[in-house]
């Protein structure tokens, strides 16, 4: 048995938040289907494809659900979804605000076909304040949220953060209202409307960074580079190696005083680095003492010597090297999938259940490849019904 065994679940969904959210519950054993407006979800026209011309973003957020194509602004494809709700358990979501409604699937209009269906909405800001209705993707947000502004160096410009953080921590807290939602249900009967917004869900990441400004023990810094964000651990950096990068951080006092001894050089014996506030004072110095030890040897090297001192360490690891990690590997969340097809690469799962093995991920399929099954299996439609659909454009 799996932990969302029978559980059915509509996601309405489009680039990285709702689809992330459905893809782990897909992994946790919810039937997932997949909707999708007659051009496709716009992350299957990416110009990154596998060798079958295939979008790689689509199959790893898809993959284990089925895929129907509905047009959701005629009323036929609406009556469709009302269909669908009627026996879900969840809806999923994260078109563009209002787009919803605008369709007369609103959460009050929905639970009126379902009133036990657990809707959840993705939004930018969410729908009350200042911002609400306003459209917004990864990017926006990190711009509106001072992650933009926190992150490079200080005398650069803001960046951008390589990976969608924004996008997958969203996801992921509207995954955490959906089982909670999930779990109230089973007391109550009722359903509930849930509701995240990426900027709500980036927000806590800034603790220490909030921290830093609101101090008055501490210089503030809008950018602090690789250096922790509230200035207050040192060190706390990335430093160079013979082949490329180690990150090293002291957390205590005593984690400085195992790396002095390793690293035997008399400039960290300056009693101005003894304490904590004593070196965050000094960090140019004790960033230049650690780097002048780290750039003689390997990486690798590095990072073995302080783990087995245990000094939080590891080296800066490439694109190419990760996929070749094989901790990642036997790990599986990056997960090579063989069927008849041939191997894909797609998204297994960093949910990790003693008792709920996780599902393995089918390949994801073409637009509206599931369609014809789904209307038949959930709806009951006939033949003819699903004929009538499609030659009017609603399937």
């Amino acid at each position: 048995m799996t932990a969302l065994e029978g559980v059915k679940v509509i996601c309405v969904g489009q680039f990285y938040f709702a689809p992330y959210c459905t893809m782990l519950m897909a992994r946790l054993g919810a039937d997932v289907i997949k909707v999708e407006a007659p051009q496709g979800d716009p992350y299957r026209r990416l110009p990154t494809v596998d060798e079958t011309g295939y979008p790689i973003q689509f199959r790893f957020l898809n993959s284990g659900k089925r895929n129907i194509r509905l047009d959701l602004a005629s009323p036929a494809g609406q009556d469709v979804l009302r269909g669908l709700v009627r026996n879900a358990d969840v809806l999923v979501q994260n078109l563009s605000p209002g787009a919803m409604d605008r369709f007369g699937l609103g959460y009050e209009r929905l639970s009126e076909v379902n009133p036990r269906l657990i809707m959840a909405s993705g939004t930018g800001f969410g729908s009350f304040g200042p911002y609400a209705g306003e459209s917004a993707m990864d990017l926006t947000i990190q711009a509106r949220t001072a992650i933009m502004s926190t992150t490079g160096f200080e005398d650069g410009a803001p960046v951008r953060t390589g990976p969608s953080v924004v996008d997958f921590m969203a996801g992921t807290h509207i995954l955490s209202g959906v089982l909670a939602a999930l779990f109230q249900r089973t007391r109550t009967g009722r359903g509930q409307h849930v509701e995240v917004s990426l900027q709500d869900a980036i927000l806590p990441s800034l603790t220490s960074n909030i921290a830093g400004l609101l101090s008055e023990n501490t210089a503030s810094f809008e950018r602090t580079g690789n250096r922790h964000g509230g200035m207050s651990v040192a060190p706390y950096n990335a430093y160079p190696a013979t082949d490329g990068w180690v990150t090293v951080l002291c957390p205590t006092d005593e984690h400085w005083k195992r790396l002095c001894g390793l690293m035997a050089d008399p400039a960290a014996d300056d009693p101005r680095f003894a304490t904590m506030p004593g070196r965050c004072d000094h960090m140019d110095e004790v960033d230049a003492v650690v780097g002048r030890w780290t750039r003689t040897r390997g990486k690798e090297d590095v990072a073995a010597r302080l783990k087995a001192l245990k000094i939080p360490c590891a080296p800066v690891t490439t694109l190419p090297e990760l996929l070749e990690d094989p901790h990642v590997r036997e790990r599986g969340v990056l997960r090579t999938v063989t069927d008849e097809q041939g191997a894909f690469m797609t998204l297994g799962s960093p949910l990790f259940l003693s008792d709920s093995p996780m599902v393995e991920p089918t390949r994801s399929g073409g637009l509206g490849e599931h369609t014809e099954e789904v209307l038949v299996q959930e709806l009951g439609l006939s033949a003819d019904d699903i004929t009538k659909l499609r030659d009017t454009g609603v399937i």
